[in-house]
């Protein structure tokens, strides 16, 4: 997982790569629904090919939940060197 803190928004390539070209995509534009953002960002595209696709996910996802300490003893969890804080791998025990 990568989590990017506040303000850090340089360190992610994606940012500068992709959103100015959404933001220019949705200038002027009223958000009216969920729908008009989806049709605008699925518009963006660039001279030099790049295009986007979107997709809206409808799920509920559950907030605040809490891993088993079995999960913790058992999974090996890798800090990245790079934002340690934030970049991590879990990578599970493989049983044969």
């Amino acid at each position: 997982m990568a989590h990017y803190p506040p303000y850090t928004s340089k360190y992610n390539p994606i940012e500068h790569r992709l959103f100015c070209h959404v933001t220019s995509a949705c200038k002027g534009a009223v958000f009216s629904s969920i729908d008009v953002v989806k049709s605008l960002i699925d518009k963006t595209s660039t001279s030099t090919g790049l295009k986007v696709f979107s997709t809206i996910k409808d799920k509920v996802y559950a907030t605040a939940r809490k891993v088993s300490e079995n999960f913790k003893k058992n999974m090996k969890i890798v800090f990245d060197d790079y934002l340690g804080k934030w970049n991590y791998r879990v990578i599970p025990e493989v049983k044969t």
